[in-house]
């Protein structure tokens, strides 16, 4: 009979209570804390299900205070002993197990640990490129265990739900064919066929359509997906999203089953209600309202049209841009209780509202009997009652304006004085807010290149009242798409799909992609609707932004357990890395290196 290698655990460091008095028991897991006072140890015994306190008493044997002695945090042991219940005294309630302790009669190294480059309590304070490092040691971390379990709970309970409503569970290419879809490809070289290769998905786009012309009518996926574009808090190279897609469905359909799928998983993962429904925006009022796409609802700071009272008003600068057939916008900072409105401050937000293209950002304070001044508060004379009436400002608010040509950048630029305002001024109610925009613009005029092309992409059926005047007005056209948001992020796209070859070539030849060149990127695509598809539509959420968002942080990479950093490298294995030159051979590659520069 072979030798046991170490003691092997009976139970874990997170399930021991005082039901378990004198109960003899064997932990293994990682040493959190070693408190040594001189023959008395008391050891916080870590694992992935809690921390359990182990002691050595002084009266313990030689042999087992030297091993004690030499423990080190980090060190992996097993410890065999007994339950027994703290004193009264020592009960600590912030511990699952903090009625009990372990009396410690046999502690085994299992193996040591180097000098640690960071503690592990809270690895929020150590900078984010050592963490990526050192990912094994991150991945110890409370924080980190706790968050990829909360993924794990969520994408679990995603599962269930759907196979709980026929939905396939179907795995897709990620060797295939390189599509346009608006990001770069990351591609792969064949070694058997030169100077041909395979690419990575951006999305299983095209491959779902497919599996809906094949009668696989309810198909789902967690999906691994590539892009090719400079990574940022909430998105890099490569992420993981829900793909999902359905046939003989309309726009509805889709919106119901996410509002479903969504209220049962946070019910189950987070013990949070959701409403049945959630509110819908068209993309006009979106914009027009909070300045966005994926507005923040969990706060109330409208925007507003000011054209009427702009053109009323003697402030030259707005009078302009209006007759010249521009946009004057404003919204209402709420007097807040420690926060001055001063003229840092106003700084502040015109520097956030120039990044989106405003010129400046211009202010009015409002006084006693709706008195206004400072700022372009002399230019509204008059109009003081209008003014505070439309935007129901009250005594010490602030009323800010943006006044731009572009419909969109006034928008946008307003958009982020509003974003920054919620967090300055502690606006954002705490808990989730859902959101649909529906309505969106299908094509979008790429000014660059002098064509139209898809605001989404090019599978997305036109609204019906649409299919006369796709040629002859793109830019009025709006699609059958939908995007749900969640606390001011897009957590999810989706369309109905054109399911019709002809008119999916015209699709194709308004982004300018003519016949010939559309039959060679999507012939298989085309092919496939020849021969009966269904009516179908779906919907991409994002897996790594929602349980950021759920986990309350700001960043992705607090809930992947490997991700690349913001230069979309990965610190802990050094990728991307050089290839030696006998795979560059097999691979038919000559690198041509850019010259340094001078």
């Amino acid at each position: 009979m072979a030798e046991e290698l170490f003691s092997q655990r009976t139970t874990t460091c997170g399930a021991l209570t005082k039901e378990d008095n004198n109960k003899q028991v064997v932990l293994n897991g990682w040493v959190h804390r070693d408190r040594n006072h001189g023959s008395l140890h008391f050891i916080n015994l870590r694992d992935r299900y809690g921390i359990t306190q182990v002691v050595v008493d002084d009266d313990a044997s030689a042999e087992l205070q030297s091993v004690a002695n030499e423990l080190r945090m980090e060190f992996c042991i097993a410890v065999t002993g007994f339950v027994r219940l703290r004193p009264d005294s020592m009960v600590n309630p912030e511990m699952a197990t903090g009625e009990i302790e372990v009396k410690a009669e046999k502690i085994e190294i299992l193996s040591r640990c180097a000098p640690l480059p960071f503690l592990l309590d809270d690895g929020k304070e150590t900078r984010e490129d050592l963490r990526l490092k050192y990912r094994y040691l991150d991945l110890r971390s409370q924080g980190m265990q706790k968050r990829l379990k909360l993924r794990h709970d969520f994408i679990f309970s995603i599962r269930k739900y759907l196979a709980g409503r026929d939905f396939y569970e179907i795995e897709t290419p990620t060797l295939i064919k390189s599509t346009p879809e608006g990001a770069r490809d990351f591609v792969v070289p064949s070694r058997l066929y030169a100077g041909k290769f395979y690419a990575l998905p951006q999305s299983p786009q095209l491959f779902k359509q497919i599996l809906m012309v094949g009668g696989f009518d309810k198909y789902f996926q967690i999906a691994r997906c590539y892009r090719d574009e400079d990574s940022r808090g909430d998105r890099q190279l490569e992420f993981t999203q829900l793909d999902l897609e359905m046939s003989f469905v309309k726009r509805d359909d889709v919106l119901s089953l996410m509002e479903g799928l969504f209220g049962h998983v946070f019910k189950e993962v987070m013990n949070v209600d959701l409403p049945v429904h959630f509110r819908r925006l068209s993309y006009n009022d979106s914009l027009n309202t909070y300045g966005c796409d994926k507005p923040d609802l969990r706060f109330d700071l409208p925007i507003s049209d000011m054209n009427e009272i702009a053109q009323k008003s003697s402030f030259a600068t707005f009078k302009d841009i209006v007759a010249a057939g521009g946009f004057v916008k404003a919204l209402c900072a709420p007097k807040t209780e420690g926060v001055e409105f001063s003229r840092k401050f106003i700084t502040e937000l015109e520097d956030a509202a120039k990044i989106y293209g405003a010129k400046g950002l211009a202010w009015i304070k409002v006084g006693e009997h709706n008195v206004l001044s400072g700022g372009v508060g002399k230019f509204f004379a008059g109009l003081e009652e209008e003014l505070v009436s439309k935007l129901e400002a009250k005594e010490g608010d602030l009323i800010l304006f943006v006044a731009h040509e572009n419909w969109k950048r006034c928008c946008a630029s307003l958009s982020a004085v509003r974003s920054k305002l919620g967090k300055d001024l502690n606006l954002i109610r705490k808990g989730f807010e859902f959101c649909w925009i529906i309505d969106f613009p299908l094509f979008e005029y790429n000014e660059t290149e002098g064509h139209w092309e898809a605001a989404h992409h090019m599978f997305s059926m036109p609204q019906t009242e649409y299919l006369d005047t796709l040629e002859s007005d793109p830019g009025s056209v709006k699609g059958d798409l939908y995007d749900l948001v969640l606390n001011g992020y897009e957590v999810a796209s989706g369309s109905i799909r054109i399911h019709d070859v002809e008119l999916q070539k015209r699709i194709f030849r308004i982004c300018n992609f003519d016949d010939e060149t559309a039959e060679e990127r999507f012939g298989f695509l085309l092919n496939a609707f020849r021969y009966g598809p269904p009516p179908h539509g779906g919907i991409a959420p994002g897996i790594d932004r929602m349980v950021m968002i759920m986990s309350d942080e700001t960043s992705i990479h607090e809930v992947i357990a490997f991700p690349k950093n913001t230069a979309g490298v990965s610190p802990m294995d050094d990728s991307p890395s050089f290839l030696d030159q006998q795979q560059l051979d097999d691979l038919h590659l000559i690198i041509d290196y850019p010259k340094p520069k001078e």
